[in-house]
């Protein structure tokens, strides 16, 4: 009864987007939604979006293990990406009228960097949507009591998601993900009210909690410990600004008002929210510390599904994995086009120069296709750890992407080998130390993200660019 009521929720989504689908005319309106979204659709898609699998079964699950401690990349990395894209680099991106920020880097830099750095955007989205696909094959697998393998949930899960987003596109997310996101805060909050009142209220939770040093969050005065903290935290918080998905959130916008704080409101409804979840997790190991503990050694992200699944009345079943499954959804839309836009904007269009609006749309649909194939490759592949495939996908944006973006946005003398030398630096430096010390006791990124730096100051000072365009630095639109 509860799997059947789960479908017929998907079917209702397609049907959805479906519908909103009638608005996309052309590649503008699937990418950008006409631009014309109001204040709190746009706060609803920031919410949604980055609301994912990971807050609700990778971080509740990391919580129980580690505490606050090890989720300084997310919730806390990710809320502050958020907030600061929306107070800082939103109006200017805004302003610009691009279909992506890969045309950023064409405009500032040259085709060069917008084809290198648009395919490191990409490649970065293929970890995060595998979170996704992979909480969707968990959720299937839950419900059907083992009889829906997890890849057989991933291909269904992944499947409904392409299709209403291969259809309509930004404007088929923005609606469905509105819909969703009440979903989302009025599932989770029936839920969590009720596990607590189990375990003995919200105080009680917290309390013990607290006693089990599950707050802690800062680093210890060990200098390796401090530098492993700082990268966790950039990771996320530096790491996600040069984002396709982002960047859309706020380019749907109806005007720069709504593009900077549907941005940052997004962002901070984001962080507080997500402490729902971890109440959620702890009240579950209160009410029933031997199966969480059993959960926690064979596969931590069950431990919410089965609790809820074993402790629950059906209604809130139903409310539970209502939520969860807008939660998935609501992420793995947006994360689905967002790449599928930058390849067919940024890349294949310098191979196909003369393409038109309708070519644009048609090979931009095709890739969200061969996207999805990928990532459910990718996802089964994987080890299904929710968390860190998330934590993991930002490395190379935060290494070879961010100053690119924030030196050709924020300074003049940016230079085009200034950004040539920022990637090979940067990307160059994490790579190497990724695979020649894989053990090393830091993260291999934030020297990255060092190298990119330095590349970019010492190339943009010994040559700067001859000609650095308009006040905003920008090279000549494309013709």
């Amino acid at each position: 009864m509860l799997l059947a009521l789960v479908v017929v929720y998907l079917l209702v989504s397609i049907g959805i987007g479906v519908a909103a689908a009638r608005k996309v005319h052309s590649a503008s309106d699937f990418i950008t939604a006409g631009r014309s979204l109001p204040m709190f659709m746009v706060i609803a898609m920031v919410f949604a979006t980055w609301f994912g699998a990971e807050t609700v079964l990778g971080i509740s699950a990391t919580f129980l293990d580690e505490g606050f401690r090890g989720l300084i990349s997310d919730p806390l990395g990710a809320a502050a990406c958020l907030v600061l894209f929306g107070l800082v680099f939103a109006l200017p991106l805004y302003r610009m009228k691009l279909l992506t920020l890969g045309d950023f880097f064409y405009y500032r830099y040259n085709k060069k960097a917008e084809m290198v750095l648009s395919a490191c955007i990409m490649l970065s989205y293929l970890g995060w949507v595998s979170a996704q696909v992979t909480a969707l094959g968990l959720v299937f697998n839950v419900l059907s009591e083992g009889s829906v393998s997890m890849t057989a949930g991933m291909v269904i899960g992944a499947g409904v998601v392409m299709i209403y987003t291969l259809v309509g596109g930004m404007w088929s997310v923005a609606v469905t993900t509105t819909v969703q996101m009440v979903v989302i805060v009025a599932g989770l909050l029936l839920v969590t009210s009720s596990a607590t009142n189990m375990a003995g209220g919200v105080t009680e939770v917290v309390a013990a909690a607290a006693a089990e040093g599950k707050f802690e969050w800062l680093p210890t005065m060990d200098l390796i410990d401090i530098l492993g903290w700082t990268a966790a935290l950039f990771t996320l918080a530096l790491g996600s600004i040069p984002q396709q998905d982002v960047f859309q959130r706020v380019n749907t916008s109806k005007n720069e008002r709504v593009a900077v704080w549907g941005t940052t409101l997004g962002g901070v409804a984001y962080f507080f929210f997500a402490a729902i979840p971890l109440l959620l997790a702890y009240s579950a190991s209160m009410v029933d510390p031997a199966a969480t503990e059993v959960l926690m050694a064979e596969d931590s992200q069950l431990v919410l599904p089965s609790f809820v699944f074993t402790h629950m009345p059906f209604w809130l079943q139903v409310v539970f994995f209502g939520a969860l499954l807008s939660v998935i959804m609501s992420t793995a839309s947006g994360t689905l086009l967002a790449p599928s836009v930058t390849f067919t904007e940024n890349i294949l269009r310098n191979f196909m120069p003369n393409m038109t609006d309708k070519q644009l749309l048609l090979y931009t649909r095709l890739t969200v296709f061969v996207f999805t194939i990928m990532v459910i490759i990718n996802a089964a592949a994987s080890d299904g750890n929710i968390h860190a495939m998330v934590e993991n996908a930002y490395r190379i944006t935060l290494a070879g992407v961010f100053i690119p973006l924030t030196a050709g946005l924020f300074w003049r003398r940016a230079s085009n080998f200034g950004c040539t030398l920022s990637i090979v630096l940067g990307l160059g430096s994490w790579l190497l130390l990724e695979i020649l010390y894989p053990e090393i006791p830091f993260e291999p990124q934030f020297v990255g993200l060092a190298f990119s730096l330095a590349g970019m100051i010492y190339g943009s000072m010994v040559r700067p660019n001859p000609h650095r365009g308009n006040h905003r630095g920008l090279a000549e639109p494309r013709g």
